[in-house]
Protein backbone atom coordinates (compact mmCIF):
# COMPACT_ATOMS: atom_id res chain seq x y z
CA UNK A 1 0.00 0.00 0.00
CA UNK A 2 1.55 3.00 -1.53
CA UNK A 3 0.08 6.17 0.19
CA UNK A 4 1.15 9.44 -2.11
CA UNK A 5 -1.92 11.50 -2.52
CA UNK A 6 -3.89 13.95 -0.29
CA UNK A 7 -6.83 16.01 0.46
CA UNK A 8 -7.23 19.81 1.47
CA UNK A 9 -10.23 21.04 2.07
CA UNK A 10 -10.49 24.89 2.16
CA UNK A 11 -13.75 25.65 1.13
CA UNK A 12 -15.17 27.05 4.03
CA UNK A 13 -16.01 30.45 4.63
CA UNK A 14 -14.03 31.69 8.01
CA UNK A 15 -17.47 33.57 9.37
CA UNK A 16 -16.00 33.12 13.09
CA UNK A 17 -12.78 35.69 11.68
CA UNK A 18 -14.42 38.34 10.02
CA UNK A 19 -13.79 40.87 8.86
CA UNK A 20 -10.41 39.60 8.19
CA UNK A 21 -11.85 37.10 5.97
CA UNK A 22 -14.26 38.90 3.82
CA UNK A 23 -11.70 39.29 1.05
CA UNK A 24 -9.12 36.64 1.84
CA UNK A 25 -9.35 32.97 2.77
CA UNK A 26 -8.91 31.78 6.68
CA UNK A 27 -6.33 29.35 5.18
CA UNK A 28 -4.03 32.43 3.80
CA UNK A 29 -4.28 34.42 7.33
CA UNK A 30 -0.49 34.39 8.38
CA UNK A 31 0.74 32.41 11.38
CA UNK A 32 4.12 34.22 11.56
CA UNK A 33 5.85 34.06 8.41
CA UNK A 34 3.68 32.05 6.57
CA UNK A 35 0.09 31.57 5.98
CA UNK A 36 -1.68 29.08 7.46
CA UNK A 37 -2.04 26.28 4.65
CA UNK A 38 2.31 26.48 4.13
CA UNK A 39 2.64 24.88 7.22
CA UNK A 40 0.07 22.68 5.90
CA UNK A 41 1.23 21.70 3.03
CA UNK A 42 4.77 21.18 4.08
CA UNK A 43 3.58 19.18 6.71
CA UNK A 44 2.23 16.87 3.49
CA UNK A 45 5.15 16.81 1.82
CA UNK A 46 7.59 16.35 4.90
CA UNK A 47 5.51 13.05 5.21
CA UNK A 48 6.06 11.73 1.60
CA UNK A 49 3.02 13.30 -0.29
CA UNK A 50 3.51 13.63 -3.46
CA UNK A 51 0.02 14.77 -5.19
CA UNK A 52 -2.55 17.15 -3.12
CA UNK A 53 -6.09 18.10 -4.03
CA UNK A 54 -7.62 21.27 -2.72
CA UNK A 55 -11.16 21.40 -2.29
CA UNK A 56 -11.86 24.77 -2.76
CA UNK A 57 -14.75 27.42 -2.81
CA UNK A 58 -15.27 31.19 -3.61
CA UNK A 59 -12.70 33.83 -3.04
CA UNK A 60 -9.74 30.94 -2.95
CA UNK A 61 -8.28 31.86 -5.91
CA UNK A 62 -5.03 33.51 -3.73
CA UNK A 63 -4.35 29.68 -2.49
CA UNK A 64 -3.71 28.62 -5.90
CA UNK A 65 -1.71 31.53 -6.26
CA UNK A 66 0.02 31.47 -3.62
CA UNK A 67 1.40 28.02 -5.00
CA UNK A 68 2.04 28.69 -8.19
CA UNK A 69 5.49 29.61 -9.35
CA UNK A 70 6.44 33.51 -10.17
CA UNK A 71 8.73 34.02 -12.20
CA UNK A 72 8.37 37.24 -12.77
CA UNK A 73 9.06 38.15 -9.14
CA UNK A 74 11.67 35.17 -8.52
CA UNK A 75 13.70 37.69 -11.18
CA UNK A 76 13.11 40.88 -9.78
CA UNK A 77 14.41 39.23 -6.37
CA UNK A 78 17.76 38.01 -7.89
CA UNK A 79 17.79 40.91 -9.71
CA UNK A 80 17.63 43.20 -6.28
CA UNK A 81 20.19 40.83 -4.66
CA UNK A 82 17.66 40.02 -1.93
CA UNK A 83 18.79 36.47 -1.04
CA UNK A 84 16.83 36.08 2.36
CA UNK A 85 13.31 36.24 0.92
CA UNK A 86 15.00 34.39 -2.11
CA UNK A 87 15.49 31.18 0.54
CA UNK A 88 11.81 32.19 1.80
CA UNK A 89 10.32 32.10 -1.49
CA UNK A 90 12.14 28.04 -1.71
CA UNK A 91 8.64 26.26 -0.93
CA UNK A 92 7.97 27.23 -4.27
CA UNK A 93 10.20 24.40 -5.05
CA UNK A 94 8.96 21.74 -3.14
CA UNK A 95 8.17 18.28 -4.89
CA UNK A 96 4.20 18.23 -4.94
CA UNK A 97 2.01 18.59 -7.95
CA UNK A 98 -1.10 20.58 -7.07
CA UNK A 99 -4.92 19.97 -8.09
CA UNK A 100 -7.93 21.67 -7.73
CA UNK A 101 -11.92 21.17 -7.52
CA UNK A 102 -14.60 23.15 -6.16
CA UNK A 103 -16.88 22.90 -3.83
CA UNK A 104 -20.01 24.82 -4.87
CA UNK A 105 -22.22 24.64 -2.23
CA UNK A 106 -21.31 24.54 1.49
CA UNK A 107 -22.37 21.00 2.01
CA UNK A 108 -20.18 19.60 5.16
CA UNK A 109 -16.71 17.99 5.34
CA UNK A 110 -17.66 14.85 4.08
CA UNK A 111 -19.44 16.38 1.19
CA UNK A 112 -15.85 18.09 0.43
CA UNK A 113 -14.07 14.82 1.00
CA UNK A 114 -16.14 13.33 -1.53
CA UNK A 115 -15.65 15.74 -4.51
CA UNK A 116 -11.92 13.97 -4.32
CA UNK A 117 -13.19 10.68 -5.28
CA UNK A 118 -12.22 10.75 -8.93
CA UNK A 119 -9.04 12.32 -7.90
CA UNK A 120 -8.26 9.18 -5.48
CA UNK A 121 -9.47 6.38 -7.52
CA UNK A 122 -8.80 3.17 -5.83
CA UNK A 123 -5.46 4.50 -3.56
CA UNK A 124 -5.52 5.42 0.08
CA UNK A 125 -4.58 8.73 1.01
CA UNK A 126 -4.37 11.01 3.72
CA UNK A 127 -7.21 14.24 4.55
CA UNK A 128 -5.80 16.97 6.37
CA UNK A 129 -8.04 20.11 7.26
CA UNK A 130 -6.04 23.64 6.12
CA UNK A 131 -7.42 25.96 8.98
CA UNK A 132 -4.97 23.68 10.87
CA UNK A 133 -1.52 23.66 11.81
CA UNK A 134 0.15 20.85 13.94
CA UNK A 135 3.52 21.32 15.67
CA UNK A 136 6.51 20.16 15.08
CA UNK A 137 4.98 18.65 11.54
CA UNK A 138 8.60 18.23 9.69
CA UNK A 139 10.42 16.60 12.35
CA UNK A 140 11.48 12.98 11.00
CA UNK A 141 8.86 10.74 12.85
CA UNK A 142 5.79 13.69 12.31
CA UNK A 143 2.33 12.81 13.31
CA UNK A 144 1.61 11.85 9.89
CA UNK A 145 4.38 9.35 8.97
CA UNK A 146 3.20 7.73 12.38
CA UNK A 147 -0.48 7.64 11.20
CA UNK A 148 0.41 6.12 7.30
CA UNK A 149 2.73 3.63 9.37
CA UNK A 150 -0.45 2.48 11.57
CA UNK A 151 -2.78 2.72 9.04
CA UNK A 152 -0.84 0.16 6.79
CA UNK A 153 0.07 -1.99 9.71
CA UNK A 154 -3.49 -2.99 10.46
CA UNK A 155 -4.80 -2.68 6.85
CA UNK A 156 -7.38 0.31 8.33
CA UNK A 157 -10.57 1.84 6.48
CA UNK A 158 -9.68 4.95 8.60
CA UNK A 159 -7.11 6.11 11.00
CA UNK A 160 -7.56 9.80 12.72
CA UNK A 161 -5.30 11.84 14.73
CA UNK A 162 -6.38 12.58 17.77
CA UNK A 163 -5.56 14.54 21.50
CA UNK A 164 -6.55 15.74 24.77
CA UNK A 165 -8.08 18.56 24.98
CA UNK A 166 -10.34 19.81 28.84
CA UNK A 167 -13.42 18.48 28.90
CA UNK A 168 -15.03 21.47 29.36
CA UNK A 169 -14.61 22.11 25.79
CA UNK A 170 -15.45 18.64 23.87
CA UNK A 171 -18.46 20.06 22.73
CA UNK A 172 -16.70 22.09 20.42
CA UNK A 173 -14.84 19.17 18.55
CA UNK A 174 -15.60 15.29 17.52
CA UNK A 175 -15.00 13.27 20.13
CA UNK A 176 -13.74 9.59 20.12
CA UNK A 177 -13.88 6.62 22.23
CA UNK A 178 -11.31 4.71 22.07
CA UNK A 179 -10.52 0.71 23.32
CA UNK A 180 -7.08 -0.86 24.93
CA UNK A 181 -3.83 1.19 23.72
CA UNK A 182 -2.61 -1.53 21.18
CA UNK A 183 0.96 0.20 20.69
CA UNK A 184 2.54 3.21 22.01
CA UNK A 185 -0.24 5.86 20.66
CA UNK A 186 -2.10 3.95 18.79
CA UNK A 187 -5.76 2.74 19.62
CA UNK A 188 -8.37 0.94 18.01
CA UNK A 189 -11.62 3.41 18.03
CA UNK A 190 -14.79 2.01 19.22
CA UNK A 191 -17.29 5.38 18.75
CA UNK A 192 -17.32 8.92 17.95
CA UNK A 193 -19.69 11.62 18.33
CA UNK A 194 -19.55 15.11 17.25
CA UNK A 195 -19.81 17.87 19.14
CA UNK A 196 -21.43 15.99 22.04
CA UNK A 197 -22.59 17.90 25.53
CA UNK A 198 -20.27 17.74 27.86
CA UNK A 199 -21.98 15.71 30.10
CA UNK A 200 -22.32 13.38 27.86
CA UNK A 201 -18.83 13.35 26.17
CA UNK A 202 -17.54 9.55 26.18
CA UNK A 203 -13.62 10.71 26.31
CA UNK A 204 -11.61 13.86 26.57
CA UNK A 205 -10.27 12.36 23.16
CA UNK A 206 -10.49 15.06 19.97
CA UNK A 207 -10.29 14.56 16.45
CA UNK A 208 -7.18 16.79 15.26
CA UNK A 209 -7.51 17.43 11.83
CA UNK A 210 -5.95 14.75 10.30
CA UNK A 211 -7.18 11.52 8.68
CA UNK A 212 -5.97 8.39 6.85
CA UNK A 213 -8.28 6.88 4.92
CA UNK A 214 -9.01 3.71 2.39
CA UNK A 215 -11.78 4.58 -0.77
CA UNK A 216 -14.36 2.81 1.92
CA UNK A 217 -14.63 5.96 2.92
CA UNK A 218 -16.67 7.25 -0.32
CA UNK A 219 -18.71 4.65 0.82
CA UNK A 220 -19.47 6.02 3.67
CA UNK A 221 -19.88 9.21 2.63
CA UNK A 222 -23.07 7.91 0.23
CA UNK A 223 -24.85 6.57 3.25
CA UNK A 224 -23.98 9.56 5.01
CA UNK A 225 -27.52 11.37 6.46
CA UNK A 226 -27.60 15.08 6.51
CA UNK A 227 -27.59 17.00 9.92
CA UNK A 228 -29.67 19.42 11.72
CA UNK A 229 -27.77 21.87 9.65
CA UNK A 230 -28.34 19.83 6.32
CA UNK A 231 -24.23 19.15 6.14
CA UNK A 232 -23.17 16.02 6.16
CA UNK A 233 -20.01 15.36 8.56
CA UNK A 234 -17.44 13.28 8.17
CA UNK A 235 -17.44 11.91 11.59
CA UNK A 236 -21.07 10.47 10.72
CA UNK A 237 -19.39 8.73 7.84
CA UNK A 238 -16.29 7.48 10.40
CA UNK A 239 -18.89 6.18 12.74
CA UNK A 240 -20.87 4.24 9.59
CA UNK A 241 -17.26 2.59 9.31
CA UNK A 242 -17.36 1.14 12.13
CA UNK A 243 -20.43 0.23 12.37
CA UNK A 244 -20.11 -1.87 9.52
CA UNK A 245 -17.12 -3.51 11.15
CA UNK A 246 -14.41 -1.92 9.28
CA UNK A 247 -11.09 -1.17 11.09
CA UNK A 248 -10.76 2.23 12.47
CA UNK A 249 -7.40 3.05 14.17
CA UNK A 250 -6.55 6.73 15.79
CA UNK A 251 -2.62 8.14 16.93
CA UNK A 252 -2.70 10.21 19.69
CA UNK A 253 -0.17 13.14 19.22
CA UNK A 254 2.35 13.62 21.39
CA UNK A 255 3.38 15.87 24.31
CA UNK A 256 5.89 18.19 21.86
CA UNK A 257 3.05 18.19 19.24
CA UNK A 258 0.22 20.59 19.72
CA UNK A 259 -2.90 21.14 17.07
CA UNK A 260 -3.30 25.02 16.36
CA UNK A 261 -6.99 25.14 14.74
CA UNK A 262 -7.42 28.70 13.45
CA UNK A 263 -11.01 28.47 13.75
CA UNK A 264 -11.36 32.14 15.92
CA UNK A 265 -9.38 34.87 16.94
CA UNK A 266 -8.38 33.43 20.36
CA UNK A 267 -7.06 30.45 18.73
CA UNK A 268 -5.37 32.29 15.93
CA UNK A 269 -3.66 35.04 18.12
CA UNK A 270 -2.39 32.19 20.67
CA UNK A 271 -1.18 30.57 16.91
CA UNK A 272 0.38 33.81 15.79
CA UNK A 273 2.18 34.19 18.97
CA UNK A 274 3.68 30.91 19.56
CA UNK A 275 5.39 30.56 15.98
CA UNK A 276 6.65 34.09 15.89
CA UNK A 277 8.50 33.51 19.38
CA UNK A 278 10.02 30.79 17.60
CA UNK A 279 11.00 31.93 14.56
CA UNK A 280 14.94 32.13 14.73
CA UNK A 281 15.26 36.02 12.88
CA UNK A 282 12.78 37.89 14.82
CA UNK A 283 12.16 35.52 17.72
CA UNK A 284 14.74 36.62 20.31
CA UNK A 285 13.49 39.98 19.77
CA UNK A 286 9.61 39.43 20.00
CA UNK A 287 10.54 37.75 23.92
CA UNK A 288 11.95 41.32 25.13
CA UNK A 289 9.04 43.20 23.61
CA UNK A 290 6.69 41.29 25.02
CA UNK A 291 8.18 40.51 28.62
CA UNK A 292 8.36 44.72 28.54
CA UNK A 293 5.18 45.07 27.98
CA UNK A 294 3.65 42.71 30.37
Amino acid sequence: MEIKKAVIPVAGHGTRLLPATKSQPKEMLPVGRKPVVQYVVEELEAAGLKQILFVTGRQKRSIEDHFDKDMNLLKELHQSGKKSIIEEMKYQEINVSFYYVRQSEQKGLADAVSLARDFMEEDHFVCALGDSIISNSRVKDNLLKRMIEAHKKNNAACTLAIEKIPREETYRYGIVKVKKEQEKGVYAVESLVEKPNIEDSPSDLAIAARYVFSPEIFQAIDMTLPDKAKEFQLTDSISLLIKKGAPVFAVLLRENEQRYDIGNYESYFKAFVDFALQDEKYGHMLRHYLARKL
